[in-house]
């Protein structure tokens, strides 16, 4: 089993890490405290060939793989924590899923858009009911004509507050095979957007509401019976929440390693210092582990879909990881870590976050248990047993 890169990657790697030191170091702390999407660092990766990595040429992409794309989002956040989200927006988050499944007209409308940059896509998934229990989903879609009626809202949306295109979680019908998706795109009668609300990372969202919202056919992304292949594609989604996570960690541990290098107490570096040596030691034991399962999910995938197994077992692993990483290094540079003058703290509360994002910890820990012993754990609260 070869653990090392290609001559080609270790290229790719070289050029990605070359424009984020000469393009985003200068403003990365500025850049992290600016909760709304980065439109310039957006066109700017574009330009350089960092959006729709994994999408064939043909459609506007770089034609390489899923790896190359992890390749990208760990290089950028090694300088730039705040622009690894642009490479997860260009290639890892609901973008994905729309290129994978969109019809031609979809695309020729709007995918152009998405890879240059100038727009950004936003995934309405999670209902105020709805949220690991995605399948209990409420937000409906009713054929009417040559069009559809959406009925419902969703909340947690990321990049909502800019976004002009959403890729919606609606139900068709009863049941798993009832529910797919369609695109709304803001403006249209019928589709509100709230103030926006803000995470403890800064990151802000905002509610969408759908009433009697009316979309042409052509609208619909994947009909009835779409769920499986959405979950496919958002298994993608997972994979750049697992890279950022890992690389925001080794961001924070290596600005804590640096300081304990420089910083002195009692004479020495603190790095001298058993307890410090150990803190060490365990977040590259866990961070190493973390990155292998993480190379794991994307070689195996190739130009693929990932599997929705080696996805859950990188991404618990790298959340995990990556925020311990963090939370660490911040008790590690004490005040300066927890300060805002750094961006340690802010990578602490962004790992912090995806533990949550893109499926828990605790249900990712589901999936596994059920590969684990090949049957399925219904977590649901058991159907009462009828009257005899």
């Amino acid at each position: 089993m070869d653990f090392d890169f290609s001559d080609e990657q270790r290229q790719f790697a070289e050029q990605v890490r070359r424009f984020a030191r000469e393009q985003l170091a200068a403003g990365a702390l500025k850049r992290a405290r600016d909760p709304r999407f980065p439109f310039d660092i957006a066109k700017l990766m574009a330009e350089h060939g960092l959006m729709g990595i994994t999408l064939p040429q043909s459609e506007g992409g770089q034609g390489g793989t899923l790896m190359d794309a992890v390749i990208a989002i760990m290089e950028v956040a090694a300088v730039c924590p705040r622009s690894a989200d642009v490479v997860q927006f260009g290639n890892f988050g609901p973008i994905r899923t729309f290129a994978e499944y969109a019809r031609p007209a979809q695309k020729a409308r709007w995918l152009g858009e998405l890879l240059s940059g100038r727009m950004v896509m936003s995934l309405g998934m999670t209902e105020p009911d709805a949220g690991s229990a995605v399948t209990d989903l409420k937000t409906s879609a009713r054929a009417d004509g040559a069009s559809y009626v959406i009925n419902g809202s969703k909340v947690f949306a990321t990049f909502s507050p800019d976004a002009q295109i959403f890729l919606v979680y609606v139900r068709f019908g009863p049941g798993l095979d009832g529910i797919g998706s369609v695109l709304i795109e803001r403006g249209t009668p019928g589709f509100s957007i709230g103030a926006p609300s803000a995470f403890m990372s800064d990151e802000e969202w905002s509610e969408l509401h759908f009433a009697d919202c009316r979309i042409p056919a052509e609208n619909v992304l994947l009909g009835p019976g779409g769920f499986k292949k959405q979950m496919a594609g958002f298994n993608v989604e997972r994979l750049g929440n697992t890279a950022r996570s890992l690389a925001l960690g080794r961001y924070a541990f290596n600005a804590a390693r640096d300081y304990a290098l420089k910083r002195e107490q009692f004479g020495r570096p603190i790095c001298e210092f058993q307890g410090l040596q150990w803190k060490f030691a365990e977040m590259a034991i866990k961070l190493d582990g973390a990155e292998l399962l993480l190379y794991r999910a994307a070689a195996n995938a190739d130009r693929g879909l990932p599997s929705a197994y080696e996805t859950a077992v990188a991404k618990a692993a790298c959340n995990q990881a990556g925020f311990e990483a963090a939370n660490e290094a911040v008790q590690i540079m004490g005040a300066l870590g927890y300060s805002r003058e750094t961006l340690v703290e802010y990578c602490m509360r962004r790992t912090r976050g995806w533990m949550i994002a893109g499926g828990s910890i605790e249900m990712l820990k589901n999936r596994i248990a059920e590969h684990v012993f090949d049957r399925r754990f219904d977590q649901r609260k058991p159907a009462p047993k009828a009257a005899q």
